[in-house]
């Protein structure tokens, strides 16, 4: 008869071996997957902008649906993301990855072939769904692939940061040239070669990842995924409709106070959970805390300032979508070489110094930006404040990420992950309706008015960007070798 845990004669338990290292061949698949998703469920949040004129012809969209072609998406992957990253952990990495590319994928034939509205926003709460699990489970991968080489694992984290960087601004490119080449639907068919293309990859060349504790295995913290899925989604929701609703609106109001309210039910809730979803420890980690608030910030400049750039290309120099997305092109260039750069730099200067010089860097461009002209010539200006913009996004990325991801256990990978991003995408949503609001102020219907609501957002967005500086100061000195 088998010994019992009980009897003195039990066998002692015996102890888990120690994960081995990923081979090298294998971890340069885990970050060309990792990044490849990364570009796609960041290209798919800014890819539709130049398409919405087009789909809302064909379509017959009004403005509330016009509306939430884009923020269906949004809000749906930044409610989700935490949820999503934290089940990767309990139930293998790779499985919630590969679930979510083949519903993002699925998602993006659904949306290019809609013939109504309804069908369309199904088909984006369909990809923020699938993008969740893409965006949160492809760093934690990297994470864990990459954790017995820490050099090899600054490039993949560079990589992937730069990914995510290069794709906002992308896709506003690439979104310009499938709509006017081969029509609107292309900027949701777009994902179908591609997501099989990947899960083909995903398949032969990632390992099983299993759960970090076995014992782990469907015991989700239900009561902390439901509370954080209110808080981000109620607060996603909240700041969507303040385009349409007066911040002070009795139904904005109320949003938010439900997102309060439900953070404090998640706090008390992971307090007392013996399985937290996200365990409150890692708020401890003062370059956690920190990292997220600068991502925070990072995503709405990032979102904000791609926005109002495609406003001013095709509100006030008339350009056609294609040639707005053209030029896009020095700041993407820009963002990749910067971010590239910055690989070397972290290792000379610090995160700190880095991310304070980029946070200085990207708020010159801004606010250069500010000063943009109405006439329709060559934009110098607006090809300047790009480009050195674009050289301080691409600095912080990288830093941003180590930081927010420094000192985090194995086990916790995937809510580490599953923070950042939600950061970013919370930042983006929040900077985004704040700065509308502050354009709205200045604008009319005059084109000149309009370009002066412009100027002003541009103007605040630089001064945002400018916090940064006091919280990379903040960041806890990296130990001396």
């Amino acid at each position: 008869m088998a010994n019992s845990p009980g009897r003195p004669d039990a066998a002692p338990p015996l102890a888990k071996p120690a994960p081995r290292p990923t081979p090298p061949a294998r971890r340069d698949v885990i970050a060309l997957v990792a990044c490849v998703a990364q570009f796609m469920v960041v290209l798919d949040s800014t890819i539709v902008t130049v398409a919405l004129p087009d789909l809302r012809a064909s379509l017959d969209l009004s403005d509330t649906g016009q509306q939430w072609v884009v923020n269906a998406y949004l809000i749906t992957l930044g409610g989700l993301l935490v949820v999503a990253a934290r089940a990767g952990d309990l139930f293998g990495r790779k499985r919630m990855f590969q679930t979510g590319l083949l519903i993002f994928t699925a998602a993006g034939v659904l949306g290019g072939v809609a013939q109504d509205t309804t069908t369309l926003l199904v088909a984006r709460v369909a990809q923020g769904l699938g993008a969740a699990a893409l965006a949160s489970n492809g760093l934690s991968l990297i994470a864990a692939g990459y954790a017995h080489d820490p050099i090899r694992r600054g490039r993949a984290l560079t990589l992937w940061s730069l990914t995510g960087g290069v794709a906002a601004a992308a896709g506003l490119v690439l979104g310009g040239v499938l709509t006017q080449q081969f029509g609107w639907r292309w900027v949701f068919l777009v994902n179908a070669p591609v997501g099989v293309a990947l899960l083909l990859t995903a398949g032969l060349g990632l390992a099983p990842t299993p759960a970090a504790d076995p014992g782990e295995r469907r015991r989700i913290d239900v009561g902390g995924a439901l509370a954080v899925t209110g808080v981000t989604g109620l607060f996603g929701y909240a700041v969507s409709r303040t385009t349409t609703h007066s911040w002070t609106s009795p139904g904005v109001l109320g949003t938010f106070a439900g997102a309060a309210l439900c953070t404090i039910a998640f706090v008390l809730i992971e307090r007392a959970a013996a399985r937290p979803l996200v365990p409150l420890k890692m708020w401890r980690l003062p370059a956690l805390c920190f990292g997220n608030l600068m991502m925070l910030v990072l995503g709405s400049a990032m979102t904000a300032t791609l926005y109002f750039m495609s406003l001013y290309l095709q509100g006030i120099l008339g350009y056609g979508a294609l040639r707005a997305g053209g030029a896009m092109v020095p700041l993407t260039v820009t963002m990749l070489a910067a971010g590239m750069a910055a690989h070397r730099l972290i290792a000379v200067l610090g995160p700190r110094a880095l991310l304070a010089g980029g946070a200085v860097t990207a708020a010159v461009g801004v606010l250069f930006l500010a000063w943009l002209p109405a006439d329709g010539g060559f934009p110098v200006r607006f090809v300047i404040g790009s480009v050195v913009a674009g050289a301080g996004v691409g600095l912080m990325l990288l830093p941003v990420t180590v930081a927010a991801t420094a000192g985090i256990e194995a086990r916790d990978a995937g809510a580490a992950s599953g923070l950042l991003n939600t950061a970013r995408q919370l930042g983006g949503a929040l900077g985004l309706a704040v700065l509308v609001t502050v354009a709205a102020q200045d604008s009319a219907t005059d084109p000149a008015a309009v370009l002066d609501g412009y100027h002003t957002a541009f103007a605040v967005d630089g001064f945002l960007i400018l916090l940064v500086v006091p919280l990379a100061l903040l960041l806890p000195r990296p130990p001396r070798p």
